[in-house]
């Protein structure tokens, strides 16, 4: 795990770096993130939290090899969207492995919670739901060459089931007991608000991502739906712990902050189904302004125990206060350079840039110290 948040990391980095340089597309740059970087990070961060989702055993070294597929993936499609020449046969390649990795890993979670002790945590079926829109999203790119009057559909079909679908619905079932792990308190009613909100959450990922596809009166139906989960997580944090959001440092204020801006995006997303905003510069404020202060925030509470498996000692203690230190100016930062983008103005990378540089080195000073 350590060694997939670094890789995150550095393609978060080379992707932010793409875009200062004006040597990629915002859509291109997007793509170094999410494929080479998010996309391994998830598989990893499931393969920590569905054994303990279903009170199971780690799962075992071929399994824990499987990121290590996502992420040969992953950069086989960052390196075709940097070089076109090679688009297509990387391209497919990549995609390929990951679909076969992806159908892998949701047989995994299924025989998981077939054989839970007891009945598995509910989050395990938003982790299910996650990796099968991803299966989806990569079929649907895989049949873009059989179907050339079609690409354009498939492609918002593909890039709405990645983004809202497996990272969208990843973080939202991790959220839901990570920040309350974070600020070391109960949230008794998590396990029914993640049952009770699957249906809504994958109902609103397939009508948006259909909708923007072929109908865009069904988009906005997904639309509303999606955003009830997300509204109803927010509510019920600030109703429980609105001191812990509020703090300075910790990694609640950066999860926090995270939940804020994919509501913020949410609603920007209406533009863009309007043609009012860029598909790119959306798709990359989406990274900014969700994914940054998301994965800073769970590398704050993880990465230690990644780093340190066992016992929690007190360096533990001291490395999740390093990792965590300023948290709330680094989650405004991600935020609102996320915002800035999405809105068509680009400068706004800096600010990303800033906040990313000043976590990597918060995250090597504890490393280092391991």
């Amino acid at each position: 795990m350590p060694f997939l948040v670094a890789t995150a990391f550095a393609a978060f980095a080379a992707s932010l770096a793409l875009m200062l340089v004006g040597a990629a597309s915002p859509a291109a740059a997007a793509h170094v993130a999410f494929a080479a970087g998010i996309m391994p990070l998830i598989f990893g961060a499931m393969m920590h939290f569905v054994p303990v989702l279903t009170r199971s055993g780690k799962a075992s070294p071929a399994m824990l090899r499987l990121p290590l597929a996502f992420l040969a993936s992953g950069v086989l499609v960052a390196v075709a969207f940097i070089q076109p020449a090679w688009f297509n046969p990387l391209v497919h390649a990549g995609a390929s492995l990951a679909f076969i990795a992806a159908l892998a890993m949701a047989a995994w979670i299924v025989r998981r919670g077939r054989a839970a002790l007891g009945a598995p945590h509910p989050g395990l079926y938003w982790y299910l739901a996650a990796v099968l829109c991803l299966a989806l999203a990569l079929a649907a790119a895989l049949t873009m060459p059989a179907f050339p009057a079609q690409r354009s559909a498939l492609r918002l079909f593909h890039l709405h089931l990645n983004t809202l679908g497996f990272i969208g619905l990843t973080a939202l079932g991790t959220l839901t007991v990570l920040l309350p792990t974070a600020v070391g308190q109960l949230d008794p009613d998590a396990a029914g608000r993640l049952r009770r909100d699957l249906p809504l959450a994958t109902a609103g990922v397939l009508l948006t991502a259909a909708g923007a596809a072929w109908w865009p009166p069904a988009a906005y139906v997904g639309l509303v739906l999606l955003l009830l989960p997300v509204a109803i997580l927010g509510t019920a944090w600030v109703v429980r712990f609105p001191r812990d959001m509020l703090r300075v440092h910790g990694a609640a204020p950066s999860l926090a902050l995270a939940l804020a801006g994919l509501l913020v995006l949410l609603f920007l997303s209406a533009l863009h189904a309007q043609r009012r905003l860029e598909g790119g510069d959306a798709v990359f404020g989406f990274l900014l302004a969700f994914l940054l202060p998301l994965v800073s925030g769970a590398a704050s509470q993880l990465l230690p125990v990644w780093l340190k498996p066992g016992l929690q000692t007190g360096w533990h203690r001291a490395a999740r206060a390093k990792l965590g230190r300023f948290a709330v100016l680094r989650g405004l930062t991600f935020v609102a350079a996320g915002w800035l983008v999405a809105m068509g103005w680009t400068a706004g990378v800096w600010l990303a840039a800033a906040g990313l540089a000043a976590f990597m080195a918060q995250a090597l000073s504890v490393a280092a110290r391991r």
